[in-house]
């Protein structure tokens, strides 16, 4: 039974005992209780005082409060632990589009090594266009697209219930940005109010596979050509669990669902670990270009958590060889993921994305690819300055997930996997996602998108930067230890162009991966 349920019996049993002791004093006390229960449950803004209605009210005494018993915010990059409420709430604010302002300056130790800033230039520029365009696309590209810098990180329908991706759809289309699908298939409800589409194709081809579970030309086809979708993204593998099948627990699993994504009901919804379509790093580009005419020309990628190098210079060998170049390449961080994971995968597997994005980078400019192909950075981005801090290190764009989920009014209860969500956000309950309003959150979404491009450009100008590429790594600096200091470019040097090819200039720290990375084979 639900709290609401048990909330509106407890009241009538309630009523009742006081009625038949003649205890009508008690109705004083009683009454209040009751009717604000009742305007929880018919008042649509706030999902949690909904789904719990009275104590609900509780989590938003101690939002109230906390700046007064928290410490404030500390970056994750020098302590290491995990977001803490005091960041959360700045995301809530910018989602609702009410101040987000600081007073009493800097609320974290600076002098602390780990400690990273930018550099202000003494004549900084306004700049006009709040809402910059990366192009995507290479020379074979018959239907470029024109990005935002910031775009919604991959989540499947089944893992978020349909009022959470329908909220972010409309999200997307109110701030002029993209909504990635996930590897859980394009189901109605991410077209439901015409968002731009990042449709993911993963190892399970759920929307696009035969009834052997193989990808299916038609099937694709017939979806990834509708306008609304402008770019596909191949999933080899994510940083929530990399060398891991997606996980949809049973009990989420609705017969909807089974449907869109074409499997059985009764059972948890594994994703197998690697594709079928192909097995060697030339397939993988061949694919690429499959898709690329099946889709009439739109941009294709992939996505991929960074693991054996030599298995990534591997595919950066088969496009030499091939001529084949996907336009993008989405590199997502060990430390990323907003879904269920097993803890070994979540915590100790898969390259960070800092050293994930360098490495990519160097790889590309080292042989000589980087020209045409754009780099998608994804792992825990919330900022504007964790946007500025991973383009510098070589991205062109970024996508978050967290972020999104914060906007939509993720509490972080980690129910994800138990359809308890005490949002509606991730949760197959009807009870609990009819909960979450999808004008509102979509409103939210929208907010906090186009409040975080706009501080990412005051940081641009407030460097003197007038435009995105020119953000370099000697903008960004950290305090190593004590009262040493190096930027970016001192700590992250790249590599030579096209080093990779010449064996005499070639890296002595890349020579063995290099050498190991075949065009016809992982290793």
């Amino acid at each position: 039974m639900s709290v609401r349920h048990s909330f509106i019996l407890l009241s009538i049993a309630i009523s009742v005992v006081l009625y038949w002791a003649q205890m009508y004093w008690g109705f004083i006390i009683i009454a209040p209780v009751i009717l604000l229960g009742l305007y929880d449950l018919v008042q649509t803004k706030h999902a949690v005082l909904h789904i719990y209605p009275v104590i609900g009210h509780l989590r938003y005494f101690f939002e109230s409060i906390r700046p007064e018993i928290q410490q404030y915010f500390v970056e994750s990059n020098i302590n290491g632990r995990p977001i803490n409420r005091e960041f959360r709430a700045l995301i809530y604010q910018r989602a609702k589009n009410v101040r987000d302002t600081r007073p009493f300056g800097t609320q974290f130790d600076v002098y602390r090594s780990g400690y990273e800033w930018m550099n202000h230039s003494l004549a900084p520029v306004h700049i006009e266009d709040k809402r910059p365009r990366i192009h995507f696309g290479g020379p074979d590209c018959l239907k470029p697209y024109a990005a935002s810098p910031m775009n919604i990180s991959a989540m499947s329908y089944g893992a978020l219930s349909k009022h959470a991706i329908m909220a972010l759809n409309k999200g997307a289309r109110l701030g002029n940005f993209a909504h990635n699908t996930g590897e859980g298939g394009l189901s109605p409800y991410h077209l439901k109010y015409g968002g731009d589409i990042i449709w993911q194709i993963g190892t399970g081809y759920f929307g696009c596979r035969n009834s052997e579970g193989l990808f299916s030309k038609e099937l694709f086809a017939e979806k990834a050509q509708l306008d609304v979708v402008k770019m596909i993204e191949i999933k080899l593998s994510q940083g929530a669990k990399p060398g891991h099948g997606g996980i949809l627990p049973a009990a989420k699993l609705t017969q909807e669902i089974a449907d869109i994504r074409h499997v059985p009901m009764g059972q948890d919804v594994v994703s197998p670990p690697s594709h079928s379509a192909f097995d060697t790093p030339k397939g993988l580009l061949e694919f690429v270009s499959e898709l690329k005419k099946l889709s009439g020309g739109k941009p294709v990628g992939f996505k991929l958590c960074i693991g054996k190098r030599s298995e990534f210079l591997a595919i950066c060998k088969a496009m030499l060889t091939t001529g084949i170049t996907p336009d993008f390449i989405t590199v997502d961080g060990g430390e990323g993921g907003t879904g269920a994971a097993p803890i070994e995968l979540t915590n100790s597997v898969g390259t960070p994305l800092r050293d994930a994005v360098i490495f990519v980078n160097n790889a590309l400019l080292g042989t000589g690819l980087r020209e045409h192909i754009r780099i998608i950075a994804s792992a825990k981005i919330l900022s504007a300055f964790h946007m500025a801090r991973i383009i510098a290190l070589g991205a062109d764009t970024v996508n978050s997930a967290r972020g999104m989920m914060l906007a939509l009014g993720c509490i972080q209860s980690r129910s994800c996997n138990t359809d308890k969500c005490p949002t509606g956000i991730a949760t197959q309950d009807p009870a609990r996602y009819k909960a979450l309003n999808i004008e509102d959150k979509g409103r939210r979404v929208a907010s906090f998108h186009n409040s975080t491009i706009e501080h990412f450009m005051e940081l641009l100008g407030t460097c003197g930067i007038r435009e995105i590429n020119e953000l370099q790594l000697s903008h960004i600096h950290r305090r190593v230890n004590g009262t040493d200091i190096a930027s970016y470019g001192e700590l992250y040097p790249r590599i030579t162009s096209l080093c990779l090819l010449c064996n005499e200039d070639l890296p002595a720290s890349w020579k063995t991966d290099w050498e190991n990375a075949s065009a016809d084979h992982w290793r």
